[in-house]
């Protein structure tokens, strides 16, 4: 046997965690479009339930700290994202960042729902028409969770789903055309909840129809992530993306 020296590479890149839902379909693949190619971004998946309820929501608090456990030993995160709505709002964004950080060696942790409150503030935004793909009590309590954050949403609609393996597919289409009919003078932006929600192909098209910002739970997630991490965005989707 001949035995060869190396040198170790010691270049370092921001490396980002994102703890995905087992059922998810979609997240990957946007997040690696909104997210920079120079970022390195290491993924975990948490069990999740094939329909989405309270109960299936709330059991991911018990499954999340071995969910994060399994993201590289090694790795210094720049930041970690939970790649849930809902399940934020029924888990609650201090525990979510408590159970993150207790297993994973990070300083920020980010969901879409506390993304979406920075992207609000950060665009000057408070009333928002809401778009679920889920039934209304699901997106009820996330409602009021950014109520109390100051943001309202007046206008609701909902395309009342619960299976995930429908949701994903969800036609672009169809998001387009409900998110333009949720459109009214009295809200400011568009919200399109779900991150498994397929819809990066279709805010800028709404954007342009309705002259307002449209925001989606991928990219406020990946925006948040880039501005915790201190680096720019990958694909600029969106006013939210382009703004300063």
């Amino acid at each position: 046997m001949t035995t060869f020296h190396y040198n170790l590479d010691d270049t370092q890149t921001p490396t980002l965690g994102l703890v995905v839902l087992q059922t998810d379909e979609r997240i990957e693949s946007d997040m690696r479009q909104l997210l920079s190619p120079n970022a390195t971004l290491h993924i975990t998946r948490i069990p999740s339930g094939a329909t989405v309820t309270t109960d299936t929501l709330s059991q991911m608090e018990n499954d999340l700290p071995a969910a994060a456990a399994l993201l590289p030993d090694a790795a210094k995160f720049a930041a970690v994202g939970y790649g849930c709505t809902s399940g934020t709002s029924v888990i609650g964004a201090p525990r979510i960042a408590q159970l993150v950080q207790g297993s994973c060696n990070t300083q920020n942790v980010t969901e879409p729902v506390s993304a979406l409150i920075a992207a609000c503030k950060h665009m000057g935004l408070t009333r928002i028409a809401f778009l679920s793909p889920y039934v209304e009590t699901v997106s009820q309590t996330l409602r009021d969770t950014l109520a109390t954050a100051g943001i309202q949403s007046p206008v609701f609609g909902s395309f009342d789903e619960a299976s995930e393996q429908r949701v994903v597919r969800i036609a672009p289409k169809s998001t387009r055309d409900s998110a333009i009919a949720l459109n009214t003078d009295d809200v400011d932006a568009i919200f399109l909840s779900c991150t498994n929600l397929n819809t990066l192909p279709v805010i800028d098209e709404i954007e342009a129809t309705i002259n307002k910002p449209v925001l989606s739970s991928n990219q406020v997630l990946a925006w948040h992530m880039s501005q915790l991490a201190g680096i720019p965005t990958g694909k600029p989707i969106g006013r939210l993306m382009t703004s300063t």
